[in-house]
Order: structure tokens, then sequence, then C-alpha cells
């Protein structure tokens, strides 16, 4: 990777593009591991709005007492979903995610009481079902991240009435992810698991990085309800 310090917007975009081309995922977790050092100044240069967005849609809704609230962070990263939530109040936070690297950092903000290595791929989260007020997952849910059906493990972690808040991208790579992520969603609110509370449609949610497209892509957050015993 080039030096982080003199990084452009094109340098960011072909590391990015670089890890799309690994399929495998002992590939991803080694990309970001790599990564993490430099992840949080890199999506900066992106724009990346998404933890922002994120915390502003949970938070609008959000009547709880905040103090008290335990919030799982799926896919934490480094932890920016957390520092967001924090200036709006938040204060407990676990977090989940397959990077070693990206876990360190987060571990060094000091904003969480437990994080958990997990690569999402198969199985329950490594949490305890229905302890969460909050589910936060946020820029991984996207093809060649994390599986669509992990939404049914955040929904089992949330606590009866508790939310869950997702993110995903909506350009050209990413739509077919993005209408199976809705059919799951939909298929969910049909089986009575939850209701949604509102889907926010953005059109400018970062800087777009492959070759087709230029400017910004959309993206979207969804808020969901778990239903009440």
């Amino acid at each position: 990777m080039s030096d982080a310090s003199s990084r452009t917007y094109e340098d960011v975009k072909n590391i990015i593009l670089s890890a799309h081309e690994d399929t495998g995922a002992g590939d991803k977790v080694g990309f970001y591991d790599i990564w993490a050092e430099n992840y949080e100044q890199d999506v900066a240069i992106l724009d990346y709005r998404a933890p922002t967005l994120a915390a502003q849609c949970l938070s609008g809704h959000f009547h709880g007492d905040r103090e008290a609230a335990m919030v799982l962070d799926v896919c934490c990263g480094t932890g920016l979903v957390a520092a967001q939530m924090k200036k709006l109040g938040f204060r407990h936070f676990v977090g989940i995610d397959g990077s070693e690297g990206m876990l360190e950092l987060a571990n060094q903000t000091g904003l969480y009481v437990d994080l958990k290595l997990c690569t999402l791929e198969n199985g329950p989260l490594p949490v305890q079902s229905g302890a969460f007020d909050v589910v936060m997952i946020v820029g991984a849910l996207s093809v060649g991240q994390v599986p669509v059906c992990v939404i049914r493990e955040m929904w089992q972690a949330t606590k009866p009435g508790g939310y869950i808040c997702m993110t995903t991208r909506g350009n050209h790579d990413n739509v077919e992810y993005k209408s199976s992520l809705e059919r799951e969603l939909e298929l969910m609110e049909e089986e009575g698991l939850c209701c949604r509370v509102m889907v926010d449609l953005v059109e400018e949610w970062e800087k777009a990085v492959t070759e087709r497209e230029d400017g910004y892509i959309p993206g979207a957050v969804y808020l969901y309800r778990r239903a009440p015993l």
C-alpha cells in the first residue's frame, strides 16, 4: 500500500479494487488486517458517511435510556459507528469483527466493553440471544462481504422491541445484493419477526471506486424494530 500521508483518492480506489479481486474469506480478512492502520483516513478521503447517517437515523427513533442501552456493533471495524453513537448519548458497546487488525484499533478507542473475533460466515453471532437494545451493521452488508442471512442472527441478538439498523450501497455492483437484502427484510416482516421503522435513501453515500461509476454512489439506511413479546 502507498504511503498513507500522501494517499490520494485514486490511491484509495486502487486499494479497494484490489480487495475486490480477492475471493476467499482468508483473503478478505488479510486485506482488512493490513488496511486497518490506514482505514479511517482512507474512508475519509472517500467521504464515507454511513456511520454518521446510521447513527443519526437510529438516534432519531430511539426513545429509551441511551446511557443504559446495550449496543451490538456488528462488523465494527475500527469503531467509527460507536464513536458516532457515543456523541449521541450511547455508552455501552460490544463489537464483532472478522479482522484482528481492526479489533486491535477498536480496542484502543476505549469505547467497547467487549470485542469478539468472528467472520460471520456460518452459525450464530457469538453473543447472548435477546441481549441488545440496538444492533447495528454499517458498511458490511454488500456483495463479497457478509451474507444476507446475517440479519436473522442480528434479529436473534436483539431484545424484543429493540432496534436493528443496517446499511447497504446502491451502486451498480451491489444492486442484486440490495434486492436480496430487501426481500429478506420483507419476509421477516411477513413472518411477524420485525417491523420497518424507516428506510432512508441517500444519493451521496460515498465516492465511487469502480471504473463504471464516478462522482458519488447512492446508499440506504434501514431501521427495523424487533416485534415485542
